[in-house]
């Protein structure tokens, strides 16, 4: 598959010099960074936050103000 990728000047004139040093070319120093990518692991999505959960008799009615959550939940 052929694509057009828009690469900044100074990046293009290292990916040249470094293909040079390496013998090889300039495509296949792109596919070889990007193969690397694909097959490093993945990155985990962040932790997801559990909320300090407000016991209720009726829930869905409770209805909360700020001097009573500061009341049911310790704050350090």
């Amino acid at each position: 598959m052929r694509t057009t990728v828009d690469i900044p000047d100074p990046v293009y004139r290292r990916l040249k010099s470094r293909a040079a040093s390496e013998g090889s070319s300039a495509k296949e120093l792109i596919l070889r960074g990007v193969e690397q990518i694909l097959k490093g692991p993945r990155r985990k999505r962040g932790r997801r936050v559990k909320l300090p959960l407000v016991p209720s008799k009726e829930p869905g009615t409770l209805h909360l103000d700020n001097a009573k959550i500061y009341d049911l939940i310790s704050f350090p």
